[in-house]
């Protein structure tokens, strides 16, 4: 990911630790490392933004920056976006969190995503001093997000096209989360068809063939581990001891 081309996240006058620390998690999550803070609630720095920001995103607070107002803060951005449901009377661009990070991603120089208190979200002398708008597409009976929230979403939208789009594979896993093989569902299935037979489940006689070829095939068909196999292995041996 292009360093220079970063969004820097803004918090206007949040209200709480928590959801300062919230937000550097969510920033994380996706690359984002710098946040700025103009006034908030609490001070700084606070104790339950840190408890909240949950270890590694602690660093994102330890850089953060604070700044009196916003003016102080856009120091350095050449492009801001204001995430807001309201401030249309204003004359600006509304760009929606896909179509806005991907100006970001391309001519938007230095960019910062600015986002209100949590109460009320930006005022419209917050929003003035951004070039343009982002709006989420939501519910319109029930738009408001929380501050994460926003923040993840924003963060989900610049950072889908820099990280794998596959979760990434988990490696050294346990030996007993490993994929049964064949062998092992053929047993298994041995198993229940053997002490089926004994309990009279396949029945009637003219039915039986086709009831041992249906189970044969469920059992192929699950994606059951080596742990798997042992329990249902046990789990018959308990049901059927004497």
């Amino acid at each position: 990911m292009n360093e220079l081309r970063e969004p820097v996240i803004i918090l206007v006058r949040p209200q709480m630790g928590e959801n300062i620390g919230a937000a550097a998690r969510a920033m994380l999550n996706f690359g984002l490392t710098r946040m700025r803070l103009v006034d908030p609630r609490d001070g700084w720095p606070n104790p339950r933004a840190v408890a909240m920001a949950s270890g590694a995103a602690g660093r994102v607070l330890d850089q953060a920056r604070i700044y009196p107002t916003l003016a102080d803060a856009m120091e350095g951005i050449d492009f801001a976006f204001a995430t807001t449901a309201r401030g249309r009377e204003l004359t600006k661009p509304v760009f929606t969190p896909a179509t806005a990070m991907e100006k970001a991603r391309t001519d938007a120089g230095r960019c910062a995503i600015i986002f209100g208190p949590e109460r009320a979200g930006l005022e419209n002398e917050d929003v003035a001093r951004a070039n343009a708008i982002v709006t989420v597409p939501v519910n319109p009976e029930f738009a408001s997000l929380n501050l994460a929230q926003a923040v993840l979403l924003m963060g989900y939208e610049w950072g889908r096209d820099h990280l794998p789009p596959q979760p990434a594979p988990h490696h050294g896993r346990a030996e007993s989360e490993a994929p049964a093989d064949r062998i092992e569902i053929e047993k298994l299935g041995d198993h229940y068809e053997e002490r089926l037979t004994e309990a009279g489940f396949f029945f009637p006689e003219t039915k039986a063939a086709t009831m041992r070829l249906n189970l044969r095939n469920m059992w192929s068909r699950l994606s059951l581990t080596r742990s798997d196999v042992r329990i249902l292995h046990g789990v018959l041996r308990q049901l059927t001891r004497r």
